[in-house]
């Protein structure tokens, strides 16, 4: 599909690391063996790799000598997915080799593979969560510490319009105001006309059934649901469903009442200690800061529809300030409805299988702390 952000920019499928240009990269064996060393060195140090360094780590296990490391490491080179800072310096991978190295990881995201320990610390984490308010706030949280990078978790345009609270007040003879908190924080005031006048006592009744039963429930989702209970239930609350519909139908419940998605972001401190050109630095908050930058990037690349984690390296592709950065994120689901995205925003140096399998156990999480009701 083509992204509104123009460029060359990857996206692999956690389950079943597909859809890549770097997937038309074809190297032999021992390429892949010294190329994927050097990244995981390169990853565990953040230093340039050296051929010496790898002389000794792979001659003893794979009978490699030193030159034949040599004439590998000026092959990759050539191909573009190594780079050499300096001219007495050793090798650091590139985007490219990044992109080759995700593709080759060769398990799928699963949540056992996470050790006991991080399954525990994670949903340690979000005990006591109430909404999914709070479930995408924590997310960010937990996100951050996991990876040491930028954890970001975005609520759906539905989500965002979750009901926190609705009042209705009398105004005048047939005309009643409606007031609707969503739990974003967005308060949203509508004069309603009605056919028949509501005395005080059933608007208060009409208010306290929809907030009792539908606190933290997205407008649309609201509206359905209503519609189903005032045909089920018509017989034996007729006069109560009868206030609550008249109020809905006649606009007490928009589609419109939020304002834009929410999103949630933490662990900016972790990209800043690893920074220290000055100009990068500047370029790449500037970019975090723009959150609506950062909405537009995970609504391109991560798929609602879909289930699986998303890896897209080369972000400066996307957006110029986030260079040497990844996004790996996955869609969280509440049932057949979109929660929203968790995400991670890390270093390309990041520890790629654990950070996806912790992305992956998280979005779906959120379907067994949130059980929709029946």
């Amino acid at each position: 599909m083509p992204y509104p952000f123009g460029g060359n920019s990857f996206c692999y499928k956690g389950c079943g690391l597909a859809e890549s240009m770097a997937s038309d990269l074809r190297i032999s064996p021992r390429e892949r063996l010294v190329l994927t060393t050097i990244i995981e060195n390169y990853i565990a140090t953040g230093e340039p790799v050296a051929s010496q360094a790898l002389a000794r780590q792979l001659g003893n296990k794979d009978g490699m000598s030193a030159a034949t490391i040599r004439n590998i490491m000026a092959s990759l080179d050539e191909a573009g997915l190594l780079d050499q800072p300096h001219t007495s310096a050793g090798r650091i991978p590139t985007a490219q080799a990044f992109r080759f190295y995700v593709e080759q990881l060769a398990a799928p995201a699963r949540s056992s593979l996470l050790t006991p320990e991080r399954r525990e610390q994670i949903e340690d984490t979000f005990a006591g969560v109430g909404s999914s308010q709070q479930f995408l706030e924590r997310t960010s949280h937990v996100l951050a510490l996991i990876s040491s990078g930028v954890g970001v978790a975005l609520a759906s345009a539905r989500e965002a319009q979750a009901l926190e609270h609705i009042h209705f007040s009398c105004l005048t003879r047939g005309r009643v105001l409606a007031v609707v908190v969503t739990t974003s924080g967005v308060v949203q005031d509508r004069v309603l006309m009605l056919d028949r006048d509501l005395s005080l006592s059933e608007l208060e009744a009409a208010a306290r059934f929809m907030n009792e039963n539908f606190h933290g429930w997205s407008i649309d989702r609201i509206r359905i649901e209503l519609g189903r209970r005032i045909e089920a239930e018509r017989s034996e609350y007729d006069r109560l469903m009868s206030s609550v519909e008249e109020l809905c139908r006649k606009g007490a419940l928009q589609g419109d009442v939020g304002m834009g998605p929410t999103i949630f972001v933490e662990g900016v401190a972790n990209l800043l200690a690893g920074e220290i050109d000055r100009e990068r630095l500047r370029l790449m908050l500037s970019a975090l800061e723009a959150k609506q930058r950062l909405i537009e990037l995970l609504n391109a690349y991560v798929d609602a529809r879909q289930q699986s984690v998303r890896v897209v390296v080369g972000l400066e592709e996307a957006i110029p300030g986030m260079h040497n950065l990844v996004l790996i994120g996955a869609p969280a689901r509440l049932g057949a409805e979109s929660l929203g995205t968790v995400a991670v925003i890390a270093p390309t140096r990041i520890q790629y299988q654990e950070t996806i399998n912790a992305v992956s156990y998280i979005a779906q999480l959120s379907d067994r702390i949130f059980q929709p009701p029946q």
